[in-house]
Order: structure tokens, then C-alpha cells, then sequence
């Protein structure tokens, strides 16, 4: 079994989720939620807001961290077994750029139910709702604010 570990973020904007558009080979991989592979001497967060810039253009602020999922798929070395770490993150702006070099080829903000059927993996959809009821809730609490920088 071979180890490994990402991190990613829910991007969101006005209310709407940050999602990118796969396609590798022509073969579709479809829409999926930022994140990557941990880098020697990063740190979860470091990794998640770097990811999330790389991919998709986007600049953002974590908010909060929201959980982990957990998955396996085969390599020909063997069986990956991932776990990704996810954070609640505040983009600056709806601009984003997907990753030509990641094979993403389109990249978007849409609203809640939108993002959540256009996502392709239900373990994506599980940190989508559980991310998007913390936006609610700080949104609620008007803690969906950055600090001010003296």
C-alpha cells in the first residue's frame, strides 16, 4: 500500500463553489474540487492554498478546515490509499485560470446545487455539503469575513 497525502480547498465567492473541468487524452475525467500533493516542507494549509492557486489562478483565504476523505485507486506500482485534507477557503475574486499542465481545461464558480451535481466523486459532494453548511453558518454568525490588517 502506498501512502499518500493531499490537500485541497471549497473555494467560494459570493456564494458560489470554485470547481475545475478535467480532461485527460480527450477522455473525460470530469468537474472536481482543487487540491494536491503535500510538498517537503509544507505544512496542510501552506499545500492547500498553494494547490488551489496552481490549479485554478485563484487567490483565497482559509476560513476554516472542514475534514478529511479518504480513498484508494491502483497505480501500476500498486494501491494508493489518499487522504485529503479540506479547507473552507474565501476567494478574493471569480477569477480563475485552470492548469493547462494538470489537464484541467475549464474552471468556474457555480452555486450550491449546481457544483454538487456536477461534482464527480462522492466523497468530493460529502466535503462540498458539509463545507457549504459551515459557509451558511458563518455567513449566519457574519464570521465569513477576513481579518483587517493593521
Amino acid at each position: 500500500m502506498i501512502e499518500a497525502t493531499s490537500c485541497g480547498g471549497v473555494v467560494i465567492f459570493r456564494g458560489k463553489i470554485l470547481l475545475l473541468y478535467k480532461n485527460f487524452r480527450n477522455k473525460y475525467e470530469g468537474w472536481v474540487l482543487p487540491k494536491g500533493t503535500v510538498e517537503k516542507g509544507e505544512d496542510h494549509m501552506e499545500t492547500a492554498l498553494r494547490e488551489v492557486l496552481e490549479e485554478s489562478g485563484a487567490k483565497a483565504s482559509i476560513m476554516k478546515y472542514v475534514g478529511q476523505s479518504e480513498y484508494t485507486f491502483t497505480v501500476p506500482e500498486g494501491i494508493v490509499s489518499k487522504c485529503v485534507h479540506w479547507y473552507l477557503m474565501m476567494a478574493q475574486s471569480y477569477y480563475s485560470k485552470p492548469q493547462r499542465e494538470e489537464y484541467f481545461v475549464d474552471s468556474g464558480f457555480y452555486k450550491y446545487h449546481e457544483a454538487y451535481h456536477l461534482l464527480k466523486f462522492s466523497n468530493e459532494k460529502q466535503i462540498l455539503e458539509k463545507a457549504y453548511q459551515e459557509y451558511l453558518e458563518m455567513k449566519k454568525t457574519s464570521k465569513w469575513t477576513l481579518p483587517h490588517n493593521c
